[in-house]
């Protein structure tokens, strides 16, 4: 293994400029699916074909053009005065007490009312389109398109033509502010449809939101419901105020050519150039009414600058080496990824599973997908951009423990369904997951592996901020387990796993709750040692007396111990394979014999309903054949050809219709790649998620491994 090692660093360097530039996405048509977005990770803006966002509503069924920020929610009135409350159920699970969950009523009444109205609200605001103001414009009067994603430099760059006159667009985002900057330059003061020429303009039109499950949350049908108004205004400047039954927030505007800002009509204002070009900033803020005082090529310095530092920094992984023809694809994704994560899940709070282009889920994030966006960031050394979300974990922290207080158990048990305020959503699935509960206590674990050069007092600070959390995290984790006396271990029961399709009130020991926690109770008793804290008794009786994953008379991993006819349902062999997740996700443990984990995969792999898998389910199953040996299996499973694992000419990972965003894939990609390329603790081979045939000379730098 020490020539192998050799041969590696041997490498020159990897040119990061031309490894990112080489996988920029150019667009030339106008194509629904292909919208580009520049963000920083708590505020995205998504563009049409012309840099800027001039057709929201030809694009909403493809990938929306949405402004989204972080802070960005809003409520319907509560005219009923529904309460929380009125949606919980009481339920019996077996562990000696009654247990309260937020869930879904199909008979009509006050809680079906209660969690309806709560489980779509607060939902995700759309905080105003910009785009270009020409009369009568159609997509199909854009022509000879061609428009550039440059990630090196964080801009797009958009080249169109118009009734014959050339347009330039050049958007970028400032890196710590929720702000976009535009330069617009045409050949032509703004020639409009049939030649009649005016002055180069922009509009700001503002939705009034839909509270729709999965949509760009823009109603354009409903401006008597809302207002726009100018708050103040100089020469070059202006500030709108945008109210929302409840919700007030403001859009700072500068131009730096001459310009007039005017009302066309409700909700909708143009900024008119009397010139051929048009510079503006426009920043989107929860509170106060400043004037912005950015340019546009301070925000692009800015944007260069950040940008630059995050691909010179953090890990890289080049594929321009590789024979196999899947390799350039790969590497495609994987850069797009990074981008994409980058601009839309680093935020103080957790993202949602569409990030910030449009809603899914009415703009909630869901809890057990954090590890999916986020695991991947201290694995390519950007660990900073996670501890920003995980403290957001301290500030739900007292609804987590109104949770498990309701439920009877002790710690904390944290949310699934939820917004910044850590309010758990009425679900009748989401409720009763729980491998939403050890994300915390892995994540953290991440960041500490990612910081081996850390001074004492830096790690001590990071043991103190989770600490106390992790404990908190593994004490409900504990009281959750049940010990079965006459077998003598403990069992997990009364929850719906992560293969969805069982129900909580039959399903016990799923494999991949199993290994989770028998995972995440070692970890947080390595904490406490960290910590110089003594070892809790509890949590070492469970981790050797947890239940090994229950077999079929095949040598196949049950779905569930409670389901021993799982490779016979096909509603289970339909859903995530989840028992690979036990081996991958996690490392190998005494609940799992190698061979039959070995077994169960080839038989998944040859008779699985792929078809009806899920983004995060192919990472997951690389992961699983890397730590098993069979990298073959793992590059297969990354590019496998099936729907849901479509990447899109900008990056996203296509699911369906109603989830053409599905950022969890392009999290588990990254999270793959890492343990593909740097392996995992105790493994000595060099990229041991790759086949030793020759074909796949993959080369990374600033990669960690693996627990």
């Amino acid at each position: 293994m020490l020539l192998a090692w050799t041969v590696l660093t041997v490498h020159a360097a990897i040119d990061r400029k031309a490894l990112v530039t080489r996988n920029n996405p150019v667009i030339t048509s106008v194509d629904t699916l292909a919208s580009l977005s520049v963000g920083n990770g708590g505020f995205a803006f998504t563009t049409d074909i012309t840099g800027l966002q001039t057709f929201p509503e030809y694009y909403k069924n493809g990938v929306p053009l949405g402004t989204q920020s972080e802070w960005g929610w809003h409520s319907f009135d509560n005219t009923d005065g529904l309460r929380m409350e009125e949606s919980y159920q009481k339920y019996d699970f077996g562990h000696g007490h009654r247990e309260l969950y937020a869930t879904e009523f199909k008979t009509p009444g006050r809680a079906k009312d209660a969690a309806n109205y709560f489980r779509s609200n607060p939902h995700r605001l759309h905080l105003g389109c910009i785009g270009l103001e020409i009369e009568g414009l159609k997509p199909g009067d854009i022509k000879n398109p061609r428009q550039t994603l440059d990630m090196w430099m964080g801009m797009i760059d958009s080249r169109f033509m118009v009734n014959g006159s050339r347009f330039s667009v050049q958007t970028v985002c400032h890196p710590e502010r929720d702000l976009i900057a535009s330069r617009i330059i045409t050949n032509h003061k703004g020639q409009r449809a049939k030649g009649k020429g005016q002055s180069l303009s922009i509009n700001l039109r503002f939705p009034y939101p839909t509270g729709g499950h999965s949509d760009d949350a823009c109603n354009w049908q409903a401006d008597d419901k809302h207002q726009t108004q100018l708050v103040t205004q100089n020469e070059h400047s202006a500030v709108l105020e945008r109210t929302i039954d409840k919700t007030v927030y403001y859009i700072s505007l500068q131009w730096k050519e001459p310009a007039t800002l005017r009302e066309k009509r409700k909700n909708y204002w143009v900024l008119e150039s009397k010139d051929n070009q048009l510079t503006f900033c426009c920043e989107f803020l929860e509170s106060g009414k400043e004037l912005a005082k950015e340019s546009f090529a301070t925000v692009a310095d800015k944007s260069a600058a950040y940008w630059q530092q995050f691909w010179q920094t953090g890990g890289v992984v080049d594929f321009s080496h590789c024979k196999d023809k899947r390799a350039k694809e790969l590497e495609r994704r994987v850069a797009l990824s990074q981008w994409l994560l980058a601009i839309q899940c680093a935020a103080s709070t957790p993202p949602q599973e569409t990030g910030l282009t449009y809603n899914s889920w009415f703009g909630k994030f869901h809890m057990e997908m954090i590890w999916w966006h986020q695991a991947w960031l201290p694995l390519w050394n950007h660990a900073a951009m996670l501890d920003r979300t995980l403290r957001w974990y301290e500030s739900v922290e007292p609804i987590a423990r109104e949770i498990a207080m309701r439920q009877g158990f002790k710690g904390v048990r944290w949310m699934k369904m939820t917004d910044r305020s850590g309010e758990e959503a009425p679900s009748k699935v989401g409720s009763f997951l729980i491998w939403q509960q050890p994300h915390l206590i892995y994540l953290a674990e991440l960041i500490y592996r990612s910081l081996p050069s850390a001074s004492p007092k830096e790690r001590e600070e990071l043991l103190d901020r989770y600490g106390r959390l992790i404990d908190e995290t593994a004490t409900f984790m504990a009281d959750f387990a049940t010990y079965q006396k006459e077998r003598d271990r403990y069992l997990l029961k009364g929850m719906i796993p992560a293969q969805e399709t069982l129900k909580a009130s039959e399903t016990y020991n799923s494999p991949f709750e199993l290994a989770y926690w028998h995972f995440a109770l070692q970890v947080a008793q390595q904490w406490r040692e960290r910590r110089g804290l003594e070892r809790m008794a509890l949590w070492d009786d469970i981790i050797r007396k947890l239940s090994p994953l229950a077999k079929d008379s095949e040598n196949r991993y049950l779905a569930a111990e409670s389901n021993p006819e799982t490779y016979s349902d096909l509603r289970l062999i339909s859903d995530h394979p989840a028992v690979l997740g036990a081996v991958g996700i996690f490392p190998m443990s005494r609940l799992i014999d190698p061979q039959v984990m070995k077994h169960t995969q080839e038989w998944i792999w040859d008779n699985w309903n792929w078809d009806h898998t899920w983004g995060w389910d192919y990472p997951m199953v690389a992961m699983n054949a890397a730590r098993l040996g069979v990298p073959e299996n793992a590059v297969s499973a990354l590019l496998m050809d099936k729907r849901t694992n479509t990447y899109l000419p900008n990056g996203h990972n296509y699911q369906d219709g109603r989830l053409r965003c599905y950022l969890p894939g392009n999290g588990g990609l990254l999270t793959a790649i890492a343990m593909m390329c740097a392996g995992w603790d105790g493994c000595t081979e060099t990229n041991p998620g790759f086949p030793k045939n020759g074909l796949w000379d993959v080369r990374w730098e600033g990669l960690n491994p693996m627990p």
